[in-house]
């Protein structure tokens, strides 16, 4: 009768041992690394509103920010990339073709989201400081701005349209690259100006900060620009959109009033 309660104790017993925990010395503990603090842009513009009037001939905004940190800069550089983007924009790019002589539209691809306005400065040059992952994660490059493309079955060269509207919107000052144009001191203070054409569009303007390390986004911050015509072309760009018939009602009465005043004025000069 012993032999099975001496079983029964030493079962008991492994049991116990079992569900103990284990004290580890202090010495042998896992220490985890702290992570390091985190970096925050702050930003700052020269003017939040372009107004265009009639004689706007262009402009230019000055864009300047810090990077705030708890701690001292990582040893690892970063580089600041900045852009700024009008609203998006459907667009049809259309491929001419000389036939029998003449040029006539060919192939045709819409291009659904194209930013009106689009430039990017960069503290150091884009491709040695931004991976291309990360650049089709963020769209930063102005191809990867312009995005939903469609087309029909005999285009197979879509990027060639997609290269043309970026090279005539280019010499028209509406899509800039601006490499290296972003003072960085000290790992901190940042600055650039991006000009504004006479041929600027109306909108809210987005403008994104990118603090870049190693080929990768660690930091963004964003905000917006309002650029709208104000005074008198405000009152007849918002007459033609909402009050169509009347906007044209008062083009055909100025035409007439403008031509009738024009011909008196020469009748009396001939008088005299």
């Amino acid at each position: 009768m012993r032999l099975p309660r001496l079983s029964a104790l030493r079962a008991l017993l492994a049991a116990a041992l079992l569900a103990a925990p284990v004290a580890l010395p202090a010495q042998q503990a896992e220490e985890v690394p702290a992570l390091p603090a985190p970096e925050e842009l702050v930003l700052g513009l020269s003017q939040n509103r372009v107004a265009i009037t009639a004689n706007f001939d262009g402009s230019e905004i000055l864009i300047f920010g810090a990077v705030k940190r708890d701690t001292a800069p990582l040893a690892e550089p970063a580089d600041v990339i900045i852009t700024v983007a009008g609203p998006n924009e459907p667009i049809a790019v259309q491929r001419k073709e000389r036939r029998a002589g003449i040029w006539v539209n060919a192939d045709q691809v819409t291009i659904r989201q194209a930013p009106s306005f689009y430039a990017v400065a960069t503290s150091a040059p884009l491709d040695d400081i931004l991976s291309a992952t990360e650049d089709l994660r963020h769209r930063i490059s102005i191809p990867r701005a312009i995005r939903s493309i469609t087309s029909g079955d005999e285009v197979t060269d879509e990027d060639a349209f997609v290269e043309a509207l970026v090279r005539i919107r280019q010499r028209a000052g509406l899509y800039q690259m601006r490499e290296e144009t972003v003072g960085f001191d000290r790992q901190t203070l940042f600055r650039t100006s991006v000009p504004l054409p006479s041929s600027l569009p109306t909108g809210v303007y987005s403008v994104d900060v990118y603090l870049v390390r190693d080929g990768s986004v660690a930091s963004t911050h964003e905000t917006a620009i309002r650029v709208g015509k104000v005074g008198l072309e405000q009152w007849l760009y918002a007459l033609s959109r909402e009050q169509g018939v009347l906007y044209a009602l008062l083009a055909i009465f100025i035409a007439i009033f403008a031509g009738w005043g024009a011909s008196e004025i020469f009748r009396l000069l001939r008088n005299q």
